[in-house]
């Protein structure tokens, strides 16, 4: 398959001088077009600021990121960004059906088609018949669902999610984890997720990038051989799945990356079944909202 994304280099400073923070250093990796790969690694150790970098939402301080070959210098048309809090992506005061149609508006599509587009990508999260709602009278996971519907909507090369389930429950979690494969599946999107959980990493994703703790580095690229077809049960059940998961454990607990005095990962719960490194920090900002609702 060709290459979708290269980042190349990427590294990352905050500030100058004695108080500057290097969040990312010299990472490099390339995404296919079509794969869904997701990142994970310690808090703190720069996977959102490796998000904001390749989405063109803060530039890089030095490397490059490449989408279709060509260098990203500003947020690419053909991308679109999901964040972990949806009540600050969405705009309150327009319907489910606006907030999906936004970022349409700087494209040259009719009002007709517009409407058209948005009743599409409803249906395909599974909100149909919810458009003339407010995002304020549904429920987290709907309004998540939303979230990936106005991303989908622009018809994007590259979907990045910043720990977008992190802040529903369990079982909405892993309704939304099946709803990403499935999306994924029938458009052939290619996607980049972040995420602090452990399972959710190997049963979403073709392949599982470990990052080091801060600055970020590369520990492993990781092919996640399970089949194409996936359950919540089974699958979790799976001697293979279980082997795998202990992999990113013990690699998260390495001492390139664990920090002294950070709980182990593989026995760190965030539920039943569910391994992660912390509970995960907020993403999304009213402030990037708009933006990402650009792409």
């Amino acid at each position: 398959m060709p290459t979708m994304l290269e980042v190349s280099g990427l590294t990352h400073q905050y500030g100058q001088g004695e108080r500057a923070h290097v969040a990312v250093r010299d990472l490099a990796f390339t995404i296919e077009s079509g794969q869904l790969a997701c990142i994970v690694g310690p808090s703190g150790c720069g996977k959102s600021t490796l998000l904001r970098c390749i989405s063109g939402l803060i530039p890089a301080t030095g490397g490059s990121v490449r989408l279709h070959g060509d260098e990203v210098s500003g947020v690419p048309g053909d991308l679109a960004v999901v964040f972990q809090d949806y009540s600050r992506s969405l705009f309150p005061w327009l319907t489910v059906a606006k907030n999906v149609e936004f970022p349409l508006r700087w494209q040259k599509v009719s009002k007709a088609e517009r409407s058209q587009r948005a009743a599409e990508v409803l249906e395909s999260v599974g909100l149909s018949g919810v458009g003339k709602k407010y995002p304020w009278q549904l429920s987290g996971g709907m309004q998540q669902r939303v979230s990936i519907a106005r991303a989908l909507v622009s018809r994007p090369a590259l979907l990045l999610m910043d720990e977008p389930f992190a802040s529903v429950d369990a079982q909405t979690r892993g309704e939304l984890e099946d709803l990403t494969r499935r999306v994924q599946r029938d458009l052939g999107s290619t996607i980049l997720l972040v995420t602090h959980d452990i399972d959710e990493s190997v049963y979403l994703a073709d392949r599982v990038l470990v990052l080091s703790k801060s600055p970020a580095s590369i520990v492993a690229d990781l092919t996640i051989d399970l089949p194409a077809e996936r359950n919540q049960i089974t699958t979790r059940e799976s001697e293979r799945f279980v082997s795998l998961r202990g992999e990113v454990a013990r690699l998260l607990q390495s001492p390139q990356v664990q920090r002294p005095g950070e709980p182990d990962p593989a026995t760190a719960e965030s539920g039943p079944g569910t391994t992660t490194v912390e509970t995960g920090d907020t993403a999304g900002t009213a402030d990037t909202a708009e933006a990402a609702a650009r792409s």
